[in-house]
C-alpha cells in the first residue's frame, strides 16, 4: 500500500549520492577552507557555487530518465506550483512556512528520487514569486531536496497512526536540519570574521582556525540566532500540518500516484498493466 510511485534506477542513485557529497561540502565551506588567519576578507569557492544549479539540473534530468512519465511530471508541476503559492501565503514569517509540510508528504508517497526533485522545483518557483532569487537560493534548493529526499526514504511498511506520527517527528527534525545548513553557508559574512588585534566574538568565523573551534562558534551563533526562533517555528508548522492535515493529503496523494505508477518495465494505470500491443 506504501510502495514507492517512482522507483529511483542505478544511475540515479549514484547521480543523487554524488550530488549530495558536493553539495554537502559547498555547505561547509566555511569549516574546510584553508585561508590565512589575517585575513579581513573571506570568499566562498565561487567556482563551486556557479556549478551547482547545472549539478542539480543533472539530477533532474536522470531522476526524469529514469522513470517519470507525463503524469508523473503533471503532479510534480502541481505539487511544485501548490508549494510555491504556500511559501508566498505563509510567507515564512518567525518560520512559519508551510512549503515543507506538502515536500515531505510527496517524497513520501512518490519516492526520493520525486522529493528531491521536488524540492528544486518548489523553491525555485516561489523564489521567482517573491522576488526572492538570489546567492542563497541554490543552496535553499539543494536543502529542501535533501528533506524531500529523506522522506522518500523512511522505513516503508509503517503505516496508520504510526506512519503519522513518524512524518511528524521527521518534520521536526527536518526543520531544525534545514536551519542548520542554510546557516552554514552564510555564516561568516552574517556574524563577521574575527581579525586578530580585534575584539573577539565566540560568534565569529575565525580564517584558519581549526574545525572544531569554528564548529564550535557556528553552534552557539545558531542555538542563539536561529533554533530558539525560526527552526522552532518551522518545527512546530511542520508538525501540525502533518498532524492535522497529513492522512487527507496522503490519502489524495497515493489516490493519485495509483493511476500513475511507474514500476520498472511496465505502467499502472487506473488499475490494469500496461503490457504492450499483443500479437
Amino acid at each position: 500500500m506504501n510502495g514507492v510511485a517512482v522507483p529511483l534506477a542505478g544511475r540515479s542513485r549514484l547521480v543523487l549520492a554524488l550530488t549530495s557529497v558536493i553539495g554537502l561540502l559547498m555547505l561547509a565551506w566555511p569549516l574546510l577552507l584553508d585561508v590565512d588567519p589575517s585575513a579581513e576578507r573571506v570568499d566562498p569557492p565561487f567556482l563551486f557555487l556557479a556549478l551547482l544549479p547545472l549539478i542539480l539540473a543533472v539530477v533532474a534530468a536522470e531522476v526524469s530518465e529514469g522513470g517519470m512519465d507525463a503524469r508523473v511530471l503533471a503532479l510534480l508541476g502541481v505539487l511544485s506550483a501548490v508549494n510555491a503559492v504556500l511559501r508566498v501565503v505563509s510567507a515564512g514569517t518567525a518560520g512559519l512556512e508551510l512549503v515543507f509540510f506538502l515536500l515531505i508528504l510527496g517524497g513520501r508517497v512518490f519516492g526520493a528520487g520525486f522529493g528531491f526533485v521536488l524540492g528544486c522545483t518548489s523553491l525555485f518557483a516561489s523564489a521567482l514569486m517573491t522576488a526572492g532569487v538570489g546567492p542563497w537560493l541554490p543552496f535553499q534548493m539543494l536543502v529542501a531536496a535533501w528533506v524531500g529526499m529523506g522522506a522518500g526514504l523512511l522505513p516503508r511498511r509503517v503505516a496508520g497512526r504510526a506512519e503519522i506520527a513518524m512524518l511528524v517527528a521527521y518534520g521536526v527534525l527536518s526543520a531544525y536540519l534545514y536551519g542548520l545548513l542554510m546557516n552554514l553557508q552564510g555564516w561568516p559574512f552574517i556574524a563577521g570574521v574575527q581579525v586578530p588585534g580585534q575584539d573577539s566574538t565566540e560568534l565569529s568565523y575565525v580564517p584558519g582556525a581549526p574545525v572544531l573551534e569554528n564548529l564550535h562558534h557556528f553552534l552557539v551563533y545558531t542555538l542563539l540566532t536561529s533554533t530558539g526562533g525560526w527552526d522552532t517555528g518551522r518545527a512546530i508548522m511542520n508538525a501540525l500540518a502533518i498532524a492535522l492535515l497529513g492522512p487527507a493529503v496522503l490519502t489524495t496523494l497515493r489516490r493519485a500516484a495509483r493511476k500513475a505508477r511507474i514500476t520498472r518495465g511496465e505502467v499502472v494505470t487506473s488499475g490494469h498493466v500496461g503490457e504492450g500491443p499483443r500479437h
